[in-house]
């Protein structure tokens, strides 16, 4: 983020508030393609809050913002609660990093926020979430020179002003020692040359063994591939005679070189290490170049010393070496223009790749600060997730509940208090096909049960579609069953009172009829020890070959109705 782009708030008159440039604040509302509302705003700088935090006394205040003010301040009263009242004083409005807590609904809203590049000439827009990467990447952004020459420059063109403008971005002549820029370098046309020839001729002259030494020599174009070794006296005959092989040596290596530094990758992991390599060898070369300047030179001398005691043939020799000469010297500066260039490729080559070096630093940066945001998710997601299922099962108990609750709320409705209880049964044809059980029970079914009063006996019926006992295959069986209810203790026993049995004519012509009266010997009419007692009434209550009968209506629908009336006036 630039630093123009996100000035730093402070508060009015407080000598305690954060200078200038001494945190990063909220966003500048420049960048809002529309008016920010007010809650989106912090409530220190004044900008777009960035990492909202939210206090006890419900204000906001960009992270860095309240996270300075906290630790340079002691019971500093939130600056909006003062301007609101400025007697308040209360717990809620003293600012301390345990009454803030991160904002996350706020946060989520204004990184969704519309937004543009506020830098000249550059037409970026998007969201505010995308605002900070685009920052680290616009061409158009304003940056400091990377080599601390204290300009400003835009992005894009950081590269020209290395090559171009730079004052710290300086090349040396390795002739005549001149400073001056990388472009005025591929250009300059050194006028110390001849000096450094008489130099480097009086130094060689200095640190040649004399004439006549018996010990063996390297020649001194060994380090470019010439295996020459002898006396001093050969390798003099040697170099004055070999002029046009060292320089192919020469101008080979120079070749070389300028290939691998063509070749070599920029963007590599460590790129550094070749290019270092090239500046280890380019002195080589150049002292190399030297040494073939000197030793020309040298032949050149002797050889006119040699012309001048010959006759009139030595004068037509003089000339065609004289040419071959300019050729070879003509050769000679081109090199070491050549080796000059390849050095301040290298120069130009390293400040780029430092360029790089810190991008990638940047990155690395960026994306351990995402990691460890993403790793920050994670857990909290984890956590979710577990309240999540705890917050099903409860669910899942609850609807457990609710069902039982309602199948009870059902059954209390259905419930009769006046001894009367119509049975309603359907899907006939399904249960009479239910088989026998494993164990041999006979399929039957239990009616809700009713009472013969509010406070009275707890009864139903129990129904065998297929018959019971001596009705079993031909007949409906119909049975009385009474229940222990909770108020059986204030009941007279055994049970006295008169049922009657109705299987319903749906057409309203006849109904069947069957009625009995309790045998009070029997234990079916006891008070129950059990939650019921033994079922007793009618094996044969109707024939299963009158249960379709066209007459009557007995079956309409599937559906059967069965009514039971308890007699308790006898």
């Amino acid at each position: 983020m630039e630093s123009s782009l996100k000035p730093a708030g402070n508060l009015h008159n407080d000598p305690s508030a954060p200078g200038e440039n001494e945190y990063p604040s909220g966003f500048p509302q420049s960048i809002c393609d529309d008016v920010p509302q007010q809650k989106y705003l912090c409530s220190n700088c004044n900008n777009v809050l960035n990492e909202a935090r939210q206090t006890l006394c419900g204000h906001r205040y960009c992270l860095a913002c309240v996270s300075w003010l906290v630790s340079n301040n002691n019971n500093l009263v939130c600056k909006m609660c003062k301007e609101e009242d400025p007697s308040s004083e209360s717990e809620t409005s003293i600012l301390t990093s345990d009454n803030l807590f991160s904002d996350a609904a706020i946060n989520k809203e204004i990184l969704e926020l519309k937004v543009h590049c506020a830098n000249q000439g550059c037409s970026w827009r998007s969201i505010l979430k995308d605002f900070e990467e685009h920052q680290g990447q616009c061409e158009y952004a304003l940056i400091p020179c990377n080599i601390g020459c204290g300009h400003m420059v835009l992005r894009k063109a950081l590269a020209c002003h290395l090559e171009k403008a730079c004052p710290n971005n300086m090349s040396v002549c390795p002739a005549c020692c001149h400073s001056m820029r990388p472009i005025e370098l591929q250009t300059h046309s050194c006028h110390s040359l001849g000096e450094e020839k008489a130099d480097k001729k009086q130094t060689k002259g200095k640190n040649n063994p004399l004439p006549g030494s018996k010990g063996k020599e390297y020649c001194v174009f060994s380090e470019v591939g010439c295996t020459f070794k002898g006396t001093t006296e050969k390798l003099r005959v040697h170099e004055n005679s070999s002029h046009v092989g060292h320089l192919q040596l020469l101008l080979r290596a120079a070749t070389t070189t300028s290939s691998d530094l063509q070749a070599s990758p920029l963007t590599a992991p460590a790129p550094g290490k070749e290019n270092q390599a090239m500046d280890e060898q380019l002195p080589h070369l150049r002292d190399t170049l030297s040494g073939l300047r000197l030793h020309w030179d040298m032949g050149l001398s002797k050889g006119e010393g040699d012309l001048e005691t010959e006759g009139g043939d030595g004068r037509n020799s003089s000339a065609a070496h004289s040419l071959r000469d300019d050729d070879q010297v003509t050769i000679l500066l081109d090199l070491g223009r050549q080796i000059d260039t390849l050095q301040q490729r290298v120069q130009i080559s390293e400040n780029i790749i430092s360029i790089l070096n810190r991008e990638v630093e940047k990155t690395q940066l960026s994306m351990k600060a995402v990691e460890r945001e993403n790793q920050s998710n994670q857990e909290m997601i984890y956590h979710l997730e577990i309240k999540v299922t705890e917050q099903e099962h409860r669910m899942a108990r609850k609807d457990l509940v609710i069902s039982s609750m309602k199948q009870s709320l059902s059954a209390h409705q259905e419930v009769s208090y006046d001894g009367t209880f119509i049975w309603r049964l359907s899907d006939l044809s399904t249960k009479m096909k239910e088989p026998i059980s494993s164990h041999g029970n006979k399929p039957n079914l239990y009616s809700p049960a009713f009472y013969t009063a509010r406070y009275g006996f707890k009864v139903c019926m129990r129904l065998y579609l297929n018959g019971d006992g001596v009705g079993k295959g031909t007949h409906i069986s119909l049975f009385f069953v009474i229940m222990k209810g909770e108020y059986d203790l204030l009941l007279s026993w055994p049970f006295k009172h008169k049922v009657t049995f109705f299987l319903l004519d749906q057409n309203h012509r006849e109904h069947v009829i069957d009625a009995f009266r309790p045998d009070l010997s029997s234990s079916s009419f006891q008070r129950p020890v059990s939650d019921m007692n033994v079922a007793s009434g009618c094996p044969l209550f109707f024939p299963l070959g009158k249960l379709h009968s066209p007459k009557h209506a007995y079956l309409k629908d599937d559906t059967i109705f069965i009514k039971c009336v308890v007699d308790t006036s006898s």
